[in-house]
């Protein structure tokens, strides 16, 4: 099985502020259960993502990008250090993210980056008894040892309240609540962060925004001149509950949800599909245009963005819901990168990538190393280009004991044209040939035409 390359994340490194060298500005913005499928830009008839669609429109489109592992703490854990779970430490859904587990935060502070984190992180402490949605969860706070090396962090740990959230942090010693839609609330914290400490163009000293006056950074005795900026902005929505109000966005009629081919029909499954996909694309809607907000206050030079999302759902596909399943709709998610697309060579270009799209088997796992290098891009000398990976893997370390979750550890690797998961003993479970069969519904296993494939999967593995 092809292996990929030690985590950038991980890694030290001195500070890459060569002479004369562009170092970008980067905006990570992660969502939470936006499953691949569910955009305009990718064809879905329900989605209304104005805001993505013109981003995809001008981004690399990575088509085919998976989350490692589809539930939120394994999958932020992963993104942040770059190692999958249960290798970064955690390796059941209520284990915290180690002290000192080394993330993007840390190497690219290295770097010379001014670093902050908005939103929902889910990585820390949480009492299993307590109920995981409302304030008990909301209001916890993260000590700022365990908030991953940001060295401005304003968040939440989880609660899963899409409206009136609860933010803590560098600004905020304490839990406060704010008032608006969850989404609404992040990106403008985030946005106001940007434009006060990020209204320079990196290593130039030119301000992007005319308006903005002389600010001396909240993380740094020093005033921004040169100084370039990575940010993440954590989004919880379009995670449920589905009923909760999303903006002033009316959910749309079950009856009028367009269903793919692999929801059953005729049963409970469908209609709770079409109920709570109602209020899912409402919460869309929603954040695609809190991200739109965001996005239109970021200086467009010298920034590099990427959209993405920890997992997706399943909303009835194979009559199954939520996520921690193999399917495509549990690990398939968006990814969007705008200011940055790869040569031939596989190494990076930027300013590059509009209207793009990608089939590489790409992995949120790839990110933290793509980030390592945007932010080396602009440093004199020959590059090591990365090669592309042949296949990305795939995986659930442990049972997460909530309703509707998947009921087993897995493992798996995917492609553009193939699925194969096997159980946690290594007895396969499915085989899909995507590029046939793109619903997933014909699995392959026990198929005795496919036998010798399923065995050189298995060989390989």
């Amino acid at each position: 099985m092809t292996r990929r390359s030690a985590p950038a994340a991980a890694s030290a490194s001195a500070p890459g502020m060569g002479a004369g060298g562009f170092t970008p500005n980067i905006l990570w913005i992660v969502t939470t259960q936006w499953r691949a499928q569910a955009a305009g830009y990718a064809g879905d008839p329900n989605a209304r993502t104005p805001h993505l669609d013109a981003l995809a429109a001008a981004a690399v489109n990575f088509a085919q990008a998976v989350t490692p592992h589809p539930f939120g703490p394994f999958a932020r854990a992963a993104l942040l250090t770059g190692v999958p779970s249960p290798e970064n430490g955690v390796a059941a859904y209520f284990d915290p993210l180690p002290r000192e587990a080394r993330t993007i935060a840390h190497t690219l502070g290295e770097r010379g980056y001014a670093t902050a984190f908005f939103g929902k992180w889910h990585l820390f402490h949480r009492d299993p008894a307590a109920p995981m949605v409302g304030p008990a969860h909301a209001k916890i706070v993260v000590p700022p040892a365990h908030r991953g090396g940001f060295a401005s962090w304003e968040g939440f740990e989880s609660g899963f309240l899409l409206n009136d959230p609860w933010l803590h942090g560098t600004r905020l010693p304490a839990p406060v609540r704010f008032p608006g839609y969850q989404a609404d609330v992040i990106c403008d914290r985030a946005a106001e962060w940007i434009r006060h400490f990020g209204s320079r163009i990196p290593n130039t000293g030119k301000k992007d925004l005319a308006d903005v006056p002389d600010f001396r950074s909240p993380v740094s005795p020093i005033a921004n001149i040169n100084r370039p900026w990575f940010v993440v902005v954590s989004l919880e929505p379009p995670h449920p509950p589905y009923d909760a109000p999303a903006a002033g966005v009316e959910p749309r009629a079950p009856a009028a949800i367009v269903l793919p081919a692999n929801v059953p029909r005729g049963g409970e499954a469908e209609v709770r599909a079409r109920r709570e996909l109602a209020g899912y694309y409402a919460h869309l809607e929603a954040t695609d245009r809190a991200i739109g907000r965001l996005l239109a206050g970021v200086p467009a030079a010298g920034t590099i963005v990427a959209v993405t999302s920890v997992h997706g759902d399943m909303h009835g596909a194979h009559g199954l819901f939520r996520k921690g399943w193999p399917h495509e709709e549990s690990v398939r998610v968006p990814l969007l990168v705008r200011g940055a697309s790869r040569d031939g060579s596989g190494s990076w270009v930027l300013g590059a990538g509009s209207g793009h799209r990608s089939e590489e088997p790409v992995s949120l796992l790839d990110l933290p190393r793509w980030t390592v290098e945007w932010a080396d891009a602009g440093e004199p000398g020959p590059r090591n280009p990365k090669s592309q990976a042949e296949m990305a893997p795939i995986s659930m370390p442990s049972v997460v004991p909530l309703p509707h979750q998947c009921d087993r550890a897995w493992r798996g690797w995917r492609t553009p044209a193939r699925k194969f998961v096997v159980n946690a003993d290594g007895t396969p479970w499915l085989y899909f040939h995507l590029d046939r069969d793109p619903g997933e519904q014909r699995n392959l296993v026990g198929d005795p035409a496919h036998a010798a494939e399923i065995a050189a999967w298995r060989a390989r593995g």
